[in-house]
This record gives C-alpha cells, structure tokens and sequence, in this order.
C-alpha cells in the first residue's frame, strides 16, 4: 500500500512537471519579451538607422561568410552583402573545401567587385575554421558572419555596430533571423517558431540577464573578444552556442538586436528538418556538459539561470518520454490507479491549455516581429500544429542527443549540406 501511495503521488508529479514547466516558461519568456520590446525596442521605432550621439562615428566592419557547396546561393547572399547600406565595409567569402562550382563563381564575383575577398580552404575544415580563418584576415574589429545561404538587411550593420561602439563591453550581437521558404506547411510552422520561440526566448533571456546562444546565421563580434577566448571551437557541433558561453564565462556581455534582420532558407522535409534539429539538440548537451561546472563557481553565478533551464529542458523531455512509455505500458498491463486512460498525445483540458498558451505566445510574438516581418498573420493558424509537430520532435531530438554525445564518437564538426526547403520571394520589411 505504501508503494502504492509513492508511485502514485511519484507520476502525478511528473505529470505535474511535464504540464506546468512549459506553461511557466511561455509565461515568463511573454513577460521577458513584452518588457525588453518596450526598453530597447520602442525608443528606436521611427529611425530606419540608429542616430549617432556626439562624438560617435561608424567603423568599418568585415563580412565574414562561410560557404561550403553554396553554388546555387552564393550570387544572391554575396550581391546582398556587397548592397548593403554602410559607409566602410568589406566582403569575406570562404571556401571550405566545396566540391561544387562555390569556388568559381566567388573568384569571378571578386573579379568586379573589389570589396570582396575570397578565402579557399583546399578540405572541409568546418565553419568554426572557416571563421576564425575570415576573422584573422579581416581588416577591421567589427565583425558580422552569416551563412552562406542567408539575404543580410541592408541596415543590418549600422544596427549591430551601434552596441560596439556605445557598450565596450559588448563582445557579440546576435541578429533576428526570417524565414524566406513559407510554402509548406513545416516552412509556415517555423515562420511562427523563429517568432514565438526563439526571439521571444532571445529578447526574454537579454531581459533576465544572459542570452543562451547568439544565431549563427547572423551574429556581430568584436574581433579582440573572439580572440581572447581562443575563436570558434572545431569540436562543437554548434560552434554559436559554444563561442556564446565562452565570451560570457570571460565576462563579455551578449546582446540582441531586432532590427539586425537576416533573410534565411529553413528544412521543408522531415528528414532534413530532423538532422538539424538533432544537431542542435546535440551541441546543446555539448554546451551543458563542458559548462555544468559553472554551478559551482561563484564568479559565474551570472550563467547560473541558464544551465539550470538547460538542465530543466532535458530532464522535461526525458519526462515526457517517461509519460508515453508508462502510457504504452497500461495497454498491456492493468495500471489504471497509475496512468489515466487518455493518452498524452491526443487533446484533454491540459493540451489545450498548452495550446491556447502557444497561441497567445504566438499572438505577442506576431505584435513584436511584425514590425519587421510582413505578413506574420498568416502563418497563425498553422501554430496550432506547433505543439503537436514540434513539440514531439524537439522532444525525441532532446533524448537522442544526450547518449549521441555521451557515448558517440568525437571529433572535428564539419560541414553537411543541409536540406533548405523551397526558395521563395517574400517582401522584406
């Protein structure tokens, strides 16, 4: 009888945790995000370009672009970076070993357009490399990379520079990513995701102190701060998420910026979608794991929240993956006094509570990037499928990742060509 009680309140309260740890931190990050729009955005809403205060000018900054098999994107992100609006710049284009044609139309754009430099790398080294080789040739301390693929705003720059000069403690600006591919339905579902999720999560955590990973895709760095903790690491799957806690373990502050606006190709398969999803989930465990010790050291207490909502997501999805087993077990085994007879995946009043709250999270986040996002509205609808598609996948992600990493092989990150769904035009702005 006693075991009995135990197990009873045990499940009741991993269900507890399952149900209001996700609804807690939509809420927070809400909350987070409404107060950093109205501190950091609003101030700023009629300027297309942040006004200079006395005795500031703009520096120059290098473009760094790692490219690895990009022949059919690299014209595009290049003639983008070569347009954009600022008055002192330069263009890297990397090769990282690409075994298409990226080489060729680098070199022949560079023929004609002096701003661009090009960086051949004979074998894949990874981006990581592929950075830090751009870094140690750019000729100025500002530095913004994005990937091959991605459309650079033609503001972006004036943006990011403005934390560099004003806050000397700023060593990275991370950028606010845009979806371009919004014909299928996984390309709407992530149009509402990069909203919703990651910069609601972005302007929430800046609000609350330290931001858990600067975007890969469009990131500005200060030169001196890179190399004070060693550039990239070639070792981490997501070489973002790493450099992000280092220059936060050494005391550099990270910041996020709206406006700095990059047009972006996602995943519109399920497999591809999955291998990017894994690989994320994969430097996450990376990250925790080479940065757990930061619990114990009182001079870090600044990362403390971060790796204890890292340490909560994985032990949530581990959760759930408990729920569904305990779930499938009362199939075949009388445990009703356990596990209730609905299943966790088809909708009761708790889903749908989770539901609405995405919805909601969904609504604020369409009021926040719609500023610079046209036609975000759209895509609401199809939020509803986000805790059904993408819950279940992050979730299985999350649990594959952390024995991935445990007990998989380690080595040099190197490229992959990811799967980029369908290009489409979509109106900026």
């Amino acid at each position: 009888m006693t075991l009995t009680i135990f197990l009873h309140l045990l499940w009741h309260t991993v269900l507890g945790y399952v149900f209001y740890y996700p609804l807690f931190m939509s809420s927070l990050w809400i909350v987070g995000a409404i107060f950093f729009y109205f501190k950091n955005e609003r101030p700023y809403s009629k300027y297309s370009i942040p006004p200079l205060r006395a005795n500031e000018s703009w520096p120059g900054v290098s473009i760094l672009i790692p490219c690895y098999n990009e022949g059919e994107n690299a014209v595009e992100t290049i003639s983008y970076a070569l347009n954009i609006d600022y008055p002192e710049f330069e263009v890297i284009a990397i090769n990282d070993g690409s075994k298409d044609n990226t080489l060729e139309i680098l070199l022949d754009l560079a023929k004609t357009n002096p701003k661009l430099k090009v960086v051949n790398l004979a074998e894949n080294q990874g981006k990581a490399l592929g950075l830090q080789a751009g870094a140690l040739l750019a000729k100025y301390e500002y530095l913004i990379g994005i990937d091959g693929d991605a459309l650079i705003d033609k503001h972006c720059a004036y943006w990011m520079v403005k934390h560099f000069i004003r806050y000397p403690e700023v060593a990275a600006v991370t950028g606010n990513p845009r979806i371009r591919n919004r014909t299928t339905l996984l390309g709407k579902i992530q149009v509402g995701e990069f909203s919703s999720i990651v910069g609601m999560i972005k302007r929430a955590q800046r609000s609350f102190g330290r931001i858990f990973t600067v975007s890969g895709v469009i990131t500005g760095f200060r030169k001196a701060a890179v190399h004070e903790v060693g550039y990239w690491s070639p070792d981490m799957l997501t070489e973002d998420i790493d450099i992000t806690w280092k220059l936060q373990r050494n005391g550099w502050d990270v910041r996020f910026e709206p406006r700095a606006l990059v047009w972006i190709l996602m995943p519109e398969t399920l497999k591809g979608l999955w291998k990017q999803r894994l690989r994320w989930a994969m430097g996450g465990v990376q990250v925790m794991l080479k940065n757990f010790k930061v619990l114990f050291m009182p001079k870090q207490t600044h990362l403390w929240g971060l790796m204890v909502e890292l340490i909560l997501s994985t032990l949530w999805a581990y959760s759930m993956v408990l729920v569904f087993l305990v779930w499938f077990i009362s199939l075949l085994v009388p445990v009703a006094y356990l596990m209730p007879q609905q299943s966790p995946i088809l909708p009761d009043d708790s889903s749908a509570i989770l539901i609405g709250a995405c919805l909601v999270q969904f609504g604020v986040s369409k009021w926040l990037d719609g500023h610079y996002d046209q036609g975000l509205g759209k895509n609401y609808f199809w939020m509803v499928w986000y805790p059904f598609a993408f819950w279940l996948l992050n979730l299985f992600t999350a649990v594959t990742a952390l024995p991935k990493v445990l007990f998989g092989t380690k080595g040099r990150a190197r490229w992959v060509s990811p799967d980029r769904g369908a290009h489409q035009q979509i109106k900026k702005g």
